[in-house]
């Protein structure tokens, strides 16, 4: 068994183009992809501040302009005033094209209606706001204006109509926020790691282990291999433990790569969006034991990977029809790292912690919120053993099989 693991670690750190491939490359996309991302988010975000809108306002009353100039947005847009009867056609295909941002028409006697209105069954005035949602620069248009313009023009009316606006309101809401901090901090992370681990993790052990056995089948050297004095078991045993290594190293350069790149592009949502996802990605942290949680759950996660893997790699003839046969997997895989995404508040049953690959994802997202249970841990783990060893049997019984390693 020393001799085949010490074989396939050689294989793979022997080849410049494999530990590249393996190792290097998918530091370098990870956070190359998030840097980009992060990049033009901010980009994004600075055209769209920078941006002076193009405003068209059309049959504007009185009071509508002196809230523009009370806040100074006659100042910071660009704003065209229309009459009430001037055509806006030409207005709105320059909004349709993304060449003007947003058009606000008054209704005719918008004023009048206002002081007319005494109750219920009375007609309200009406603004109509025009714009394009496909557009950033008029999407923020229409948000601006409802809260720079017709925000504070709303509380003005108000004002006027009923002179001490403490009596619109009724009563006071206090709000009492009850959660797990460690929850709270790790919800972001516990939402997205689960998916890209179950998937990374399978990613990294596909291309060792259809290399390392349909390959070897493909190319001859099985045969040579299954020939000599060396126990089938310890070849298995052997290109089990190497591949796994060989995975979880690949998963952890991934890993280390997404916790290096993230606070950069968590930054730049931040700037976008003051919320959670900025506060969780500042003051989360992980603890000793979630990391050895999570160190374990990946191995026992591996370990069904490589074994599921060399089993498909063993029935197959060659390397096409070991990754023809792999993509359903794949798919599997990707739809149970998923799942976990969307199961927000919901109690999951616990039995459901000894399914393969999607009870893992749970038990990730467990440890990130601080909240796996030991009978949890127990299950998750307990069952990937179990299908370790299920398909490691069926991976002996293949190679006995001369029918099948040899492709007769």
């Amino acid at each position: 068994m020393k001799d085949i693991l010490c074989k396939e670690l050689k294989r793979v750190f022997g080849d410049k183009k494999m530990v590249f491939n393996l190792f290097l490359l998918p530091a370098i996309l990870v956070i190359g992809i998030y840097g980009i991302m992060g990049v033009v988010i901010s980009s994004v975000i600075g055209k769209v501040e920078g941006h002076t809108s193009v405003v068209y306002l059309q049959n504007v009353p009185a009071e509508v302009k002196t809230v523009l100039t009370a806040n100074g947005y006659d100042q910071s847009a660009n704003i065209t005033y229309l009459s009430a009867g001037e055509s806006t056609e030409d207005v709105r295909k320059a909004i349709l094209a993304g060449e003007t941002d947003l058009l606000v028409t008054f209704e005719d006697g918008f004023m009048e209606k206002y002081q007319a209105f005494s109750g219920a069954g009375d007609a309200y005035p009406e603004v109509t706001v025009a714009y394009n949602s496909t557009v950033n620069f008029s999407s923020a248009a229409r948000s601006r204006f409802q809260t720079e313009v017709l925000g504070p023009l709303e509380m003005a009316l108000l004002q006027g109509r009923f002179k001490d606006l403490e009596l619109l309101k009724v009563f006071q809401t206090k709000e009492e926020l009850i959660q797990k901090e460690d929850k709270a901090n790790g919800k972001f992370l516990a939402s997205m790691l689960p998916y890209l681990i179950t998937f990374m993790l399978f990613s990294s052990a596909m291309g060792l282990c259809i290399d390392a056995i349909a390959g070897e089948k493909e190319r001859g050297t099985m045969a040579s291999l299954l020939i000599t004095p060396v126990k089938r078991t310890e070849i298995i045993g052997g290109k089990v433990i190497a591949l796994s290594i060989l995975s979880m190293i690949s998963s952890a350069v991934y890993a280390v790569s997404m916790l290096l790149a993230l606070p950069n592009f968590m930054s730049k949502l931040t700037h976008a969006e003051e919320g959670a996802t900025g506060a969780v990605a500042k003051s989360f942290a992980i603890h000793p034991l979630q990391v050895v949680e999570l160190l374990l759950l990946m191995i026992f996660l591996v370990l069904v990977y490589v074994a599921l893997l060399c089993f498909v790699s063993a029935l197959s003839k060659n390397i096409k029809e070991a990754q023809t046969y792999v993509s359903p997997i794949y798919m599997v895989v990707l739809v149970a790292g998923m799942m976990t995404m969307f199961n927000d508040g919901m109690k999951t049953p616990l039995f459901c912690y000894a399914i393969p690959v999607y009870g893992t994802a749970l038990s990730i997202q467990g440890v990130m919120t601080n909240e796996l249970t030991l009978a949890q841990f127990a299950l998750s783990t307990g069952g990937n053993v179990l299908v370790t060893a299920l398909l490691v049997a069926l991976v002996v019984r293949a190679f006995n099989s001369e029918k099948v390693m040899l492709n007769a």
